[in-house]
């Protein structure tokens, strides 16, 4: 008997038999005709010691967002907290979507037993108006607590006026998202929604409801007090707007200033590129930059020179093979020749293997183009791009420190910096799609495979920069990703804009516009030019350097395919000395010609580099949902 009664002490003394708990937990909710809530929840809870040492905490919900993101932000005042009807002492704390009330003196700690807290507050802003009525939905104990919950019910007091047949109510329980329905609902004789739940809640369940009415009977709020709240609640905005608006006007007081392009006047065709320029400079001064297209159209010209013969073999591998001539070479050229092959190489492949050799030939001429050619033809005013990067990181800063809590804008500054490096990715990856499609638009079926599998191994990475962008909408909103991507955008825009020609590069673009006029003429509007020069293969090769620095291979391709597909002796068709592999036809010359621009381009490139708001009524609601919210436990 003896032993049987210690088990029973046991288990009785057991958390499974004397848990804390809440055992009643209801809400008075006062509706005023002004739209602001008057709420006073009584919290009837057991405490043990365990969690409840000094007495509980509730967590209320201000700050949401909504389906754009932006901050919505509700008022929260909170009037009196009391322990068993008398005055208790409390504290607040910011929490990173509200407030945490802790109940209870931080030196007391409280016996043993059943208390019952009450917890009185006005708060705004969380009625929903629709377009044939009003409704509150309404969070009453929250999905947070660390307790079950025995009883949970709330009452819902109308403005004067509301007619009783009028009101609908609903409700919803379980866990947040759930729609289970163990609660009981109705509407008394005053007009009054009485809700109360069927069966206990278990830890992190509770209890919402929905109570909805005809329209006309709580002041809707105007738009401009929407606007009011929305610029109160997102201040951002406003201070991202005027950045976005002090930027532009940066921006184009400088382009006015020093970026406008003069006026080329009067284009004249030339039949001659202008004396002394070669197909790489034209193209560094037109563009006034320098690419990989830059350095093939130099590569190319110095095959037609004689220089050095390119081969392409069947797997589109390009290698360059200096022939043992001297021809006259410019100065990148030259660069370029003696970076590549030194003075004992003969050859070299186009492959990733030997990026460090491409490399070197890539930065030499550029770093001839600029000595020569930049400042002297055009300046970047580059530096007027900082004042421009230091507005953007300003309004990045203030973007993050609006964030609120310290969670989000950590959240946020890591996704820019990791969206910063995965976006260089991404880019890369882009131009190399973009070039392959290019390709693949003259070349045979087999580029569209590459094509294919470039855009499937490229698609990860595209879809890694989506969620990046709208993780980084999530933590702050959207308008700050929208802002953020403006401002990106517009530096980009404006450091382009920003180049203009001297007057000397001026000059030099008039000719050159005028030798692209020639080069990219139709066949059929070529009488109206007097006294071009005959087409002859030997004028093909001399100018096709040039037509692949100007961008318009195609067009002066065209224009020979038909000499160059009877130019052959001994009834062979022409083929050039300087070129030898798969891409030649010379009833296809387009095909060949994007082969030595854009393929050979994204050979170079890829060589270059090393390896490797909603309702809750009609059943859309859902436990959790709402208004109010929040939770609560012990401390």
């Amino acid at each position: 008997m003896l032993q049987l009664g210690l088990l029973l002490l046991l288990a009785l003394s057991n958390p499974g038999f004397a848990r804390e708990r809440i055992l009643d937990y209801f809400s008075d909710i006062q509706v005023a005709g002004d739209g602001s809530l008057l709420v006073e929840e009584q919290i009837e809870v057991e405490a043990e010691g365990n969690k409840i040492k000094r007495g509980i905490f509730r967590d209320f919900p201000t700050e949401y967002k909504d389906r754009l993101g932006n901050r919505y932000r509700v008022d929260f005042e909170l009037l009196e907290v009391r322990r068993d009807g008398h005055s208790e002492p409390y504290h607040t704390e910011d929490q990173s979507n509200g407030i945490r009330i802790y109940v209870g003196n931080k030196n007391v700690i409280l016996q043993p037993g059943v208390y019952r807290y009450t917890l009185r507050y006005r708060t705004n802003r969380q009625l929903g108006f629709f377009a044939d009525h009003d409704e509150l939905y309404w969070n009453v104990t929250g999905n947070g607590w660390d307790f079950p919950i025995e009883r949970a019910g709330a009452r819902v007091t109308l403005p004067p006026g509301v007619p009783t047949d009028a009101i609908r109510v609903e409700g919803y329980t379980g866990a947040q998202g759930g729609q289970d329905q163990q609660y009981n609902a109705r509407v008394d004789g005053n007009g009054t929604a009485l809700f109360e739940t069927t069966a206990p809640l278990p830890p992190r369940h509770g209890l919402t409801l929905v109570t909805s009415w005809p329209k006309g009977h709580v002041t809707e709020p105007d738009a401009q007090q929407h606007l009011n709240w929305f610029l109160s609640d997102n201040q951002g905005v406003l201070i991202a707007g005027g950045g976005i608006l002090l930027l532009l006007g940066y921006f184009t007081v400088v382009w006015y200033r020093v970026g406008r392009d003069p006026e080329l006047g009067v284009i004249i065709p030339l039949y001659t590129p202008p004396k002394g320029y070669s197909p790489a400079s034209m193209r560094f001064v037109r563009r006034m930059g320098y690419d990989h297209q830059t350095f093939a159209a130099a590569v190319v010209n110095m095959a037609v020179k004689g220089y050095l013969k390119i081969k392409e073999d069947k797997a589109g591998k390009f290698t360059l093979e200096k022939t043992g001539k001297s021809p006259t070479l410019a100065p990148g050229e030259g660069a370029i020749a003696s970076a590549l092959f030194g003075t004992s190489d003969h050859k070299i492949k186009l492959h990733h293997t030997n990026h460090k050799k491409i490399a070197k030939a890539l930065e030499a001429h550029k770093n001839s183009l600029q000595r020569d050619y930049e400042k002297r033809y055009f300046v970047t005013n580059s530096s007027f791009i900082i004042p421009g990067v230091l507005i953007t990181l300003a309004l990045l800063g203030i973007g993050l420190w609006g964030a609120g809590s310290e969670e989000k804008w950590m959240l946020g500054a890591f996704i820019i910096v990791w969206l910063s490096i995965w976006s260089m990715g991404v880019f890369t990856l882009s131009v190399h799609l973009y070039r392959a499609w290019r390709d693949a638009r003259s070349s045979s079926i087999g580029s569209y495979t590459t094509v294919v599998s470039s855009a499937l191994f490229a698609l990860p990475f595209f879809a890694g920069e989506v969620a990046g962008i709208i993780i980084l909408t999530e933590a702050i909103s959207l308008p700050f990703t929208l802002t953020l991507l403006l401002a990106i955008a517009i530096n980009v825009m404006f450091y382009e804009w920003l180049k203009a020609p001297t007057l000397a590069g001026q000059r030099l673009l008039q000719q050159v516009e005028g030798f692209r006029q020639y080069l990219s003429v139709a066949e059929q509007d070529e009488l109206n030019f007097k006294h071009p020069p005959d087409k002859t293969p030997e004028l093909f090769e001399a100018y096709l350097p040039y037509a692949l620095a100007l961008g318009v291979e195609q067009q002066w391709a065209e224009r020979f395919s038909q000499v160059l597909a009877g130019a052959g002796q001994d009834g062979h068709s022409y083929h050039p000395g300087w070129y030898s592999g798969k891409s030649w036809n010379s009833h296809n010359l387009t095909g060949f010609t994007s082969t030595m621009g854009s393929a050979m381009g994204s050979a170079i490139s890829s060589s270059s580099s090393p390896p490797g708001s909603s309702s809750g009524s009609g059943g859309g609601g859902s436990s959790g949902g709402g208004g109010g919210g929040g939770g609560g436990g012990g401390w």
